[in-house]
């Protein structure tokens, strides 16, 4: 079609290959040549954790073997046993590519005409093309949210923050089509909570929207050593509780539902992993369709989500004992969640990603973990995006290495411990050296001022964490038999805590001895009362 995007050939998904070369695929190259390329390598990480979590869905519409009438990884007769699912996944495994037939077959059913096509007519891709007549002033004017509302980064208001580059409500710069697609992904899966474009149905004009599935969460994927690998591991298990009455359709394989009705059953694979968007999106091209000018982001609905683990978070325990999605925060690294992901249950405090159950143990050895992670808050502010790659992590697994992977979790623990410590004894000798009225004596109670922290706090965390994972990649090499874990990071503490308070000062008696009674705090964990 003129005009059209059609995203299964045109080149809008960047990819490393294994020989270094750098290309950019449609849909159906990136599966017919997934065991050639190593990586994704869409520039925006909370685009990549959306795209991934799309192409697994597909992966199980394609993936199967010409065995017991081409059963495939959705198929719910297999899924009934798991040891026949992960029989049949390993049979697609050695295989070490998908059949090009198979994904041919999918992206050519008669349903899917102009279904991956980001400006169809009449069902775009992701998109809802009713919103043209729901998103309209009084006087039935469009009323578009702008394209700066789109892309993730750019300032949109009056106060919005340049992020990412110069652009202004009054003079948008369209975006290349590529790119939109990239950000139409991130806005379903991470869209925003709050005020947005208002949109009327069946006579109702609501203006508000809710969070996002992934909103504010962070990403763990097995990484295998091609994206083939990486891609059938991303196929979540079929031990979930999902209702398995209702046919399983992803969102461009179904009609369009009533915003205000009831939520459509979850199923599994494919609505679990693209059915949960609570946001409803179109994109105004070009006349060319090279470009998009404009954009419409509102609300898709208001039922309450349903609830799911997704596969690929970490749940952490509540207070109330209830568990949530494990928040981003573009300050941590990823190896202080290495023991989430690897213990089972992290004493029931954690709940580890079900991607990583049931992995491959022959390919545990190769595999990494990719995070993908938007550190924001749970309504409009966006702070950072990441993305991260651990080593070959998962062969440490506690089904597998339950000593490496308790060893790891003691070593993370000595480091968390001492960071609080460190975080809290630089406190205490800010307000030593700088509050006269505090009583310098070892066994006095400091009460300190959470409002004036000092500086020493900070800067002595700055320095702490890099060298901190130095010492935590040391003591994994070392292996479980390096059982007292806690001088490494002690010593890094108390390396971090000088260098924050410097060499000025060190003359002045107050400097002095706040510093001694900082690093006396920090010596007291190597006490042998305290575990490490």
């Amino acid at each position: 079609m003129d005009g059209g995007y059609d995203l299964q050939v045109e080149p809008w998904i960047p990819v490393l290959l294994l020989s270094g070369q750098r290309e950019r695929l449609g849909l159906r190259d990136v599966f017919k040549r997934a065991h050639e390329i190593d990586e994704l390598e869409v520039p925006v990480p909370p685009a990549a954790a959306g795209l991934l979590r799309i192409l697994a869905a597909i992966t199980a519409r394609i993936a199967g073997d010409g065995e017991e009438g081409k059963s495939r990884l959705d198929d719910p007769d297999v899924a009934e046993e798991i040891e026949d699912w992960l029989a049949l996944r390993e049979r697609v495994l050695r295989a070490g590519r998908f059949d090009p037939d198979a994904v041919d077959a999918y992206f050519d059913r008669d349903d899917l005409a102009g279904r991956f096509d980001l400006f169809d007519p009449a069902r775009p891709f992701l998109q809802d093309p009713r919103l043209r007549q729901e998103c309209v002033d009084a006087k039935g004017v469009p009323n578009t949210s702008g394209v700066n509302k789109l892309v993730l980064g750019r300032p949109t208001g009056v106060n919005g923050a340049v992020l990412f580059g110069h652009f202004t409500d009054t003079a948008p710069v369209p975006v290349p089509a590529a790119e939109a697609a990239w950000h139409l992904i991130a806005q379903l899966y991470y869209g925003p909570s709050g005020q947005c474009t208002p949109r009327r149905s069946s006579g109702k004009r609501i203006g508000n929207s809710t969070a996002g599935p992934l909103r504010k969460s962070i990403s763990y994927f097995p990484w295998g050593p091609d994206l083939f690998t990486t891609l059938l591991l991303a196929v979540p298990s079929p031990q979930v509780d999902v209702d398995w009455e209702m046919e399983d359709t992803c969102p461009w394989e179904t009609d369009l539902g009533d915003p205000l009705g009831p939520l459509p059953p979850l199923t599994w694979p494919g609505r679990m992993l693209t059915g949960r968007f609570r946001h409803a999106a179109l994109l105004v091209p070009s006349p060319d369709g090279r470009m998009v000018t404009d954009a419409y982001l509102t609300w898709a609905t208001h039922e309450p989500p349903h609830e799911v683990h997704d596969p690929f978070l970490i749940l952490d325990r509540r207070e109330d004992g209830g568990f949530q999605p494990r928040v981003a925060d573009g300050a941590r690294a990823l190896w202080r969640d290495l023991d989430s992901l690897l213990l089972k249950d992290n004493r029931q405090n954690a709940l580890r990603p079900p991607a990583l159950e049931h992995l491959p143990r022959d390919l545990l050895p190769r595999l990494r973990v990719r995070a993908y992670g938007f550190d924001q808050d749970g309504q409009q502010k966006d702070r950072v995006w990441f993305k991260a790659t651990s080593p070959q992590v998962l062969q440490w697994l506690e089904e597998n290495d339950a000593e490496m992977a308790h060893h790891i979790k003691r070593c993370h623990v000595a480091a968390e411990e001492t960071g609080k410590r460190l975080d809290f004894a630089a406190r205490v000798a800010w307000k030593l050296a700088t509050d006269t009225s505090a009583d310098p004596s070892p066994k006095a109670k400091i009460k300190l001022d959470p409002k004036n922290p000092g500086p020493w706090a900070a800067a002595a965390l700055t320095q702490y964490w890099p060298a901190a994972e130095a010492e935590f990649w040391r003591l994994t090499k070392s292996g479980p038999t390096t059982h007292r874990v806690t001088r490494a990071f002690v010593d890094a503490a108390l390396a971090a805590l000088d260098e924050a308070i410097g060499q000025a000062g060190r003359a002045d008696i107050r400097v002095a001895r706040a510093r001694n009674r900082a690093r006396n705090l920090l010596m007291a964990l190597l006490q042998p009362s305290t575990p490490g």
